[in-house]
């Protein structure tokens, strides 16, 4: 086993030691291995890297840590073929919490939101991964059970 040094704010090491009480842990150490092991498994369960998925990705900054919110404006817009929508709320003077809604592989999407969320300034960071199935390609008919109920393409 490895012994590692790492810096966490006051209020952070606050929510470790809650978590570790309430859970029952016996030291930071093993709450912190097991909320590393419980982030590993959910990534595990979103399936292979190649597979399509929808996700959200829900993160909160301070807007006037230096160059922040260029920086994400500018990951967004490097990687717009995975955004769909965008929610940007002014949480107060300091804070503003976005909603992203990507398309795309669980690899791009899952990196992209790595990028987003190990920014500095970037407090909270939460992923949320749907697989989905193969979409359908150029010229692939198909009808739909609720809504419409026509056949269509979709590109």
């Amino acid at each position: 086993m490895q012994r590692i040094t790492i810096t966490i704010d006051d209020d952070l090491l606050t929510v470790v030691d809650a978590l570790a009480q309430r859970r029952g842990y016996g030291s930071r150490s093993e709450a912190i291995r097991d909320l590393v092991r419980e982030a590993a498994s959910r990534q595990d369960a979103t399936g292979a890297g190649d597979a399509p998925c929808i996700a959200t990705l829900t993160y909160v900054y301070e807007h006037e840590t230096r160059d922040l919110a260029r920086r994400l404006t500018t990951a967004q817009h490097h990687h717009h073929d995975l955004s769909v929508s965008t929610l940007h709320v002014h949480m107060d003077h300091e804070d503003c919490l976005e909603v992203s809604v990507l398309k795309g592989t669980v690899a791009e999407v899952q990196a992209f939101a790595d990028g987003v969320v190990t920014q500095r300034g970037v407090r909270f960071g939460n992923l949320h991964v749907i697989p989905v199935g193969a979409p359908a390609g150029p010229g692939k008919r198909h009808g739909h059970r609720l809504g419409h109920g026509r056949d269509h393409d979709h590109d």
